[in-house]
């Protein structure tokens, strides 16, 4: 520690030494730097924000909104695109003294690194535009900056305002030239599907189309068999009521009821086996030996035994025609749905070419029918997204802050860079004057000597000074102080007429 301490002061000796040069150079470079500071332009800097509505809830209720995502990317390379910014350097004093087409294309690159477009939010950006030009003033640089901004402001509300209805009446023009085309294509596939439909009528819609059918056939045809079996099982179940029902009902009494009681018993019988009993049956057995005594009793009954037609035996015919009229239609339907599959698998297997050539009409058509109407459509939207944007623009362009004129410049900050100029000077004087006390073979210290040499130093003398040297020395060091006190207050100075400067801006 002791070492470095000692290392230290030995440098600072060596700046003290040769202070008037390291005054000198600080001067100097002090005043080179204050120069160039001074030399730089002012750049002052406009702000603006605005805000962008795509679409408004109209829009949106009728489906015809666009893709906000996209839109507001589209607006952000809108805002600073080059063919803008060119419109604006013609229209501002920036294309004044701009004759060629390459002079043209340096001031809109330099003035792309001026406008800066970003986003605060979804849909506000912020527009800054920097202008600092050194043939300029700075208040013409101040006003030159806001009116790049609001020029950029008014060539994007005309081109999105005005630019979109010109774009959709575009749209639609190009649609109804579409349509026609298509309409015209439509037309001739319908012309040749109706002519092959009329030679080949089996075949309409395409095997694809056959093919459904016979699907649909066949599904039909398991449906009309199990309409047919249950109706045969009706007509079945009739048949055995109609035979178990006598056809007239006994009207007298004593041995003449037997017949009555043979035809119930008879009916008894039937109803059993109906219900799937068989003869070994203990009641179906009970049930026969009965019928067999009323059956005696029967034969003993007299000839003028009388009686009356039966309703239930009417009724039963009546519901035995219809079911058979119903087993008679069902049969019929499923003769003329074999018919038809017959047909077409005939139509089928003997016709291929036909039945690819039916394919391709069919396939085209729909095609061409599909196009057309997703095109129709389209128009459609696209007619009522311009009477929508005529009547009630879904384009809105806000200006929340509108650009005014900077009263103070963005860049550079010229209290910070004389300062620093200042220290600057200040380090490049001692460092000078360090290099200096290097370059020389002189030991300030007996201790460094020793240590150089290693050689004992057996003492040292001290300087000892008359009162006029004395007198002498202070006098240089106050007129070192009053130099380097002027040094700073230059600084200081530059400082207060930086800031006197900036309060009296535009």
């Amino acid at each position: 520690m002791g070492e470095v301490f000692e290392e230290l002061r030995a440098a600072l000796y060596q700046v003290w030494n040769r202070r008037w040069i390291a005054l000198a150079v600080a001067w100097g470079v002090c005043v080179l730097g204050w120069l160039v500071v001074a030399l730089i332009p002012n750049s002052y800097e406009s702000k603006a924000r605005v805000y962008v509505q795509i679409d408004d809830v109209l829009s949106e209720q009728l489906d015809i909104s666009g893709d906000g995502e996209k839109e507001i990317t589209r607006v952000r390379q809108t805002l600073a695109s080059a063919v803008n910014l060119e419109k604006v350097i013609r229209a501002t004093t920036l294309g004044d003294d701009i004759a060629t087409v390459s002079e043209m294309q340096g001031a809109i690159t330099s003035l792309t690194e001026d406008v800066i477009v970003s986003s605060e939010q979804e849909n506000l950006f912020e527009l800054t535009a920097t202008i600092g030009k050194s043939d300029l003033t700075d208040a013409q640089n101040a006003k030159l900056s806001q009116d790049v901004v609001q020029k950029l402001i008014d060539i994007f509300r005309e081109q999105n305002i005005a630019g979109n209805r010109g774009e959709v009446a575009g749209t639609i023009v190009f649609l109804d030239r579409q349509l026609e085309q298509r309409k015209q294509e439509l037309e001739a596939a319908e012309q040749r599907r109706l002519a092959f439909e009329s030679q080949y009528p089996d075949l309409i819609g395409g095997t694809d189309t056959v093919s459904s059918r016979l699907q649909t056939l066949r599904t039909e045809m398991r449906g009309v068999d199990a309409d047919i079996a249950a109706a045969q099982s009706a007509l079945a179940a009739i048949n055995g009521q109609l035979a178990g029902t006598p056809r007239t009902i006994a009207s007298g009494g004593g041995e003449g009821g037997a017949r009555g009681a043979l035809i119930q018993a008879q009916s008894q019988l039937s109803a059993m086996r109906s219900r799937g009993l068989t003869d070994s049956h203990p009641d179906i057995q009970s049930t026969q030996r009965q019928i067999g005594l009323l059956e005696r009793q029967a034969r003993n009954e007299g000839e003028g035994f009388s009686g009356q037609a039966n309703p239930a035996y009417t009724s039963l015919i009546a519901i035995r025609a219809e079911r058979q009229a119903n087993v008679s239609a069902l049969s019929a339907r499923k003769a003329a749905l074999q018919s038809d599959m017959s047909g077409m698998i005939a139509a089928q297997a003997q016709e291929p070419e036909v039945g690819a050539e039916a394919n391709r009409i069919s396939r085209d058509y729909e095609v061409l029918k599909t196009n057309y109407d997703e095109l129709l459509q389209d128009r459609e939207e696209m007619r009522l997204r311009g009477q929508v944007e005529t009547e009630r623009s879904a384009f809105k362009f806000e200006v929340v802050d509108p650009p005014t004129i900077p009263r103070q410049p963005a860049a550079p900050n010229r209290p910070i860079l004389l300062l620093g100029v200042l220290f600057v000077g200040l380090a490049a004087g001692a460092g000078v004057a360090f290099v200096l006390g290097q370059l020389k073979s002189a030991f300030t210290t007996a201790d460094r000597l020793e240590r150089t040499l290693d050689l004992p130093v057996v003492g040292t003398i001290s300087r000892s000074m008359t009162k006029a040297r004395e007198a002498h020395a202070r006098k240089r060091f106050k007129q070192f102080a009053a130099g380097l006190g002027a040094l700073g207050g230059v600084c200081f100075l530059l400082l207060a007429v930086e800031f006197i400067q900036v309060g009296t801006v535009a």
